[in-house]
């Protein structure tokens, strides 16, 4: 029980947001990097892929941290659900660093694999830990990619509201996870063109700095030589605002809170299994 109570702390919450951010990060770079650098699998086995990471990173923090695993999210949940502003930093930071940590592993385990797709570990495989603009190949620039990102990551943050606002109809049995991963593939099916999807800060910065330190030289800019590393972390932290932001306009205010059931823990958190059960009669 002692320990209990202590992992309950800061100290605990980001750790759990250290380690399910890691967890995402394994399977999501990893299979891009099995992709672009093995040529194992395509475009719906990497979108696939980092939907699972997200469930199961999900299912890994959730309980200690509400495994939010995405700044934009973090800050989403400060602005409108009363998460501790106090808490969004350190939150951010060890989201960022479970990412850098897992691109490192990433890395480290496709070392042959990606020298011998691209020796000179160029554009050509860069993409594998950070996202570029029409993915590298297409025409889109740092404006493009901007407005595609702040659509995606307001879809993001729009449905995560709805499906786990209680007073509306969250998934129940601890399914929130795997319908959140779910939302994840289809974002990454309908909207992976024009800037890869990052829709999360520490999803991009972290792995673009670990390949920036392992010889990637123009990590932090896009195929034209623009600064690029900006874009997915403005656009998914303006994105989340706005879209969870529509979500308290067009449905949130509009839910009755009588009746709905009492949110344990702290605001902003996702709920967990004794959340979700209906009240027994």
């Amino acid at each position: 029980m002692a320990q209990r109570v202590r992992l309950r702390g800061l100290p605990g919450e980001l750790a759990a947001e250290f380690a399910g951010t890691m967890v995402l990060i394994l399977f999501g770079v990893g299979v891009v990097a099995q992709v672009v650098a093995g040529g194992i699998g395509d475009h719906d086995s990497i979108a696939w892929a980092w939907g699972l990471g997200v469930t199961l990173g999900v299912y890994v923090a959730g309980r200690i941290s509400g495994a939010h695993l995405n700044p934009a999210v973090t800050l989403a949940l400060a602005v409108f659900k009363g998460f501790a502003w106090r808490k969004v930093l350190p939150y951010s930071l060890a989201q960022t660093a479970g990412a850098f940590v897992a691109a490192l592993i990433v890395r480290w385990n496709y070392t042959e694999v990606l020298s011998r797709a691209d020796p000179g570990h160029t554009i050509k495989t860069q993409g594998v830990f950070s996202t570029l603009p029409g993915n590298g190949e297409l025409p889109v620039g740092q404006w493009g990619g901007l407005r595609d990102q702040l659509i995606g990551t307001a879809i993001l943050l729009f449905v995560i509201l709805a499906l786990t606002d209680l007073r509306n109809s969250p998934p129940a049995a601890n399914l929130a996870p795997v319908v959140i991963g779910l939302l994840v593939v289809a974002i990454g099916m309908a909207w992976g063109t024009n800037a890869g999807y990052a829709i999360n800060p520490a999803r991009d910065f972290g792995p673009r700095l670990a390949s920036f330190l392992t010889g990637y030289d123009t990590a932090f800019r896009d195929q034209y030589g623009d600064l690029y590393f900006w874009v997915p972390i403005v656009g998914p932290l303006v994105g989340g605002l706005i879209g969870a932001g529509l979500y308290h306009l067009l449905i949130g205010r509009f839910l009755p809170p009588e009746g709905a059931p009492d949110a344990a823990g702290e605001p902003g958190r996702l709920p967990t299994r004794a959340e979700n059960e209906p009240a027994k009669l």
